[in-house]
């Protein structure tokens, strides 16, 4: 794939002996969307994680904007990258301010540059930003993600990782998010790879959708490509239980 903004090559993962991740090659084009969906266990969030360099695969190599992650270059490689999870992950006793600013902080930005970040982030996501001096705590679900999608945004990172962002909100919520998350990644033009356990969540936010199953990948290719030429009865099955695809015309 050209241009490719993360890239797997052979990458392996196991845990006591139980693999997580078989020999796995991935690419994901710049300023694309990528979904990795399957069942649980089936690898998706380990893949994730070591792209972010929070796992060291066993075997293979993991690169980022054409450099290999390594102990040396994992730093610099994960200022590039925003990470969002589940409830945004907020640290409870700091304020949303606090929470989304960390970066900014911890690289020393001029204080007026922090606070013009903040407004404009806080716009983006659609956050008042009289709410970003409450406590997560004092936050809806749908509120703390969307401050922890400021967080992740603080550096204008080109690659932004999604670790089942919207698994924990109640439908509507999870809608309208989906729907402002998908405007926020095309406007920004950013380079993506979601992790969701939602076959219709996937298809909605993803220019491609590679389906895993038991750490192996099998098969990838866009929502109509996936229900209308299935390359493995798995996806058959894996997708005639997400009854919402099924379903779409």
């Amino acid at each position: 794939m050209p241009d490719a903004a993360i890239a797997l090559a052979g990458v392996t993962k196991s845990y006591s002996g139980q693999v997580a991740v078989a020999p796995l090659d991935l690419e994901v084009a710049a300023r694309t969307t990528l979904a990795l969906v399957g069942p649980s266990g089936s690898g998706k969030s380990t893949v994730l994680r070591m792209v972010a360099g929070l796992i060291v695969p066993d075997r293979g190599e993991v690169r980022v904007a054409g450099t290999p992650m390594r102990p040396e270059t994992r730093r610099a490689l994960r200022l590039r990258m925003g990470y969002v999870i589940q409830e945004g992950g907020l640290f409870p006793h700091l304020t949303a301010r606090e929470n989304a600013v960390l970066m900014g902080r911890e690289l020393g930005w001029p204080r007026e540059h922090v606070a013009a970040r903040v407004a404009e982030l806080a716009g983006l996501v659609g956050l008042p930003v009289e709410w970003l001096d409450r406590y997560p705590a004092q936050l809806s679900g749908g509120q703390r993600q969307r401050v922890g999608l400021m967080r992740a945004l603080f550096l204008d990172p080109e690659v932004l990782l999604l670790d089942e962002p919207l698994g924990a909100l109640d439908p509507l919520i999870r809608a309208r998010l989906q729907e402002d998350l998908r405007d926020i990644v095309r406007r920004l033009r950013k380079t993506v790879l979601l992790v969701t356990h939602d076959m219709a969540e996937a298809a909605y936010l993803g220019d491609e959708i590679a389906i895993l199953k038991d750490g192996r990948l099998v098969q990838r290719g866009a929502a109509r490509e996936l229900l209308e030429r299935p390359a493995d009865p798995f996806v058959t099955e894996f997708i005639r239980a997400q009854r919402a695809l099924a379903a779409a015309p």
